[in-house]
């Protein structure tokens, strides 16, 4: 053998380093197209950036809708068409109804649990949630009878709610447009007048947008929305100053040991219910079981987020959702009076 030749030992250790050198500094194809970000626009919409892994990932949960899908029309060809229109989780779940009733209920749950086909969310929603009770209530043209009537008025809820419009989900194709601007404008400056103990609160412009594009029409949105501030969360989450809202924060975990100030994330959380946190199909995944089994979801979607960052969290049931927020409230609702003591002390003195 040549001296100096490729076969020594000598020559082969030290292109086997400059070898190892390359694969660090030239990354495989499939790391490189890892790390490369994409954007396209989602079901509703919105426009998405995330790794190629993460449209993988989203393209494997599509395809599971889709044979969810399936599933729920091979149940429609055998129970009838709109089968799950007709069940009442508390009345069915509580009470000694035949043996399929409970079999056709616990089976909705379940469905539910794995996400609402796109083409269905909107009635099953509608049903479901008691929007359709709540409507059936007033005359039929509640709706646009009350939208006439307060065209026109001003008041600090509608000059809120015209300063937010822009503000909401900008960039989208239609809400953020004159007509979408318009649609979301009544459906909130209507609710405003509904209940003037709530009127607008920040974040209710997010939450209704995307009952606008879930429900198609601006009467239904608007019953999903009453249906979720009277009767699905707690009813003093959206009033003027947000009680409920400070509550749940301080309900949603104990993590004054880890030394982290909840409120941070969780006022946008529970006041926009997700929508601005998660991506819109996550979202509604949320909501699906939202209205179907209540407000518990939220404190334990919030606590699966937490649990990515830390360790010993557990689950919360309605129950302990319930005991944490009247143990909570009496602190929440003495510091809430003592900051408008103290705002009502400074405007007077800047008056004198």
């Amino acid at each position: 053998m040549m001296y100096g030749s490729s076969g020594s030992p000598s020559k082969r250790g030290l292109a086997l380093g400059y070898e190892a050198q390359i694969c660090i500094l030239r990354p495989s194809m499939h790391a490189r197209r890892a790390n490369m970000t994409v954007r396209f626009q989602d079901l509703y919409g919105f426009i998405v950036e995330g790794y190629v892994d993460d449209v993988k990932v989203l393209k494997e949960v599509r395809e599971r809708m889709r044979q969810q899908g399936r599933v729920w029309w091979a149940l429609e060809a055998s129970k009838g068409a709109n089968w799950y229109l007709k069940i009442r989780f508390a009345s069915t779940l509580q009470s000694s109804l035949k043996f399929s009733a409970l079999v056709d209920a616990i089976t909705l749950k379940r469905l539910i649990k794995k996400g609402i086909p796109l083409h269905l969310r909107p009635k099953v929603w509608f049903s479901l949630s008691g929007a359709a009770k709540k409507k059936s209530t007033v005359p039929d043209s509640y709706y646009n009878d009350l939208i006439s009537a307060v065209e026109n008025k001003v008041t600090s809820a509608t000059r809120q709610i015209d300063h937010d419009l822009p503000r909401t989900f900008p960039g989208h194709p239609w809400l953020d447009t004159a007509e979408g601007h318009a649609a979301l404008r009544r459906v909130l400056v209507g609710y405003s007048f509904r209940d003037s103990d709530v009127g607008y609160c920040q974040g209710l412009n997010y939450v209704a947008a995307l009952l606008l594009l879930v429900m198609k029409t601006e009467e239904d949105a608007f019953w999903m929305l009453a249906v979720l501030l009277e009767d699905v969360l707690v009813n003093d989450c959206y009033t003027n100053n947000l009680s409920g809202c400070h509550v749940d924060q301080r309900d949603s975990c104990s993590l004054d040991a880890l030394e982290f100030d909840v409120s941070l994330v969780c006022t946008e959380w529970f006041l926009c219910l997700f929508s601005k946190s998660l991506p819109s199909e996550t979202t509604l995944r949320v909501w699906d079981i939202l209205f179907c089994e209540g407000a518990n979801v939220l404190f334990n979607v919030a606590l699966a987020i937490f649990k990515v960052a830390f360790n010993k969290i557990g689950n919360m049931t309605t129950t302990t959702i319930l005991k944490q927020r009247k143990k909570q409230a009496p602190a929440v609702m003495a510091e809430l009076h003592q900051r408008l003591k103290r705002l009502s002390s400074s405007t007077g003195t800047e008056e004198k």
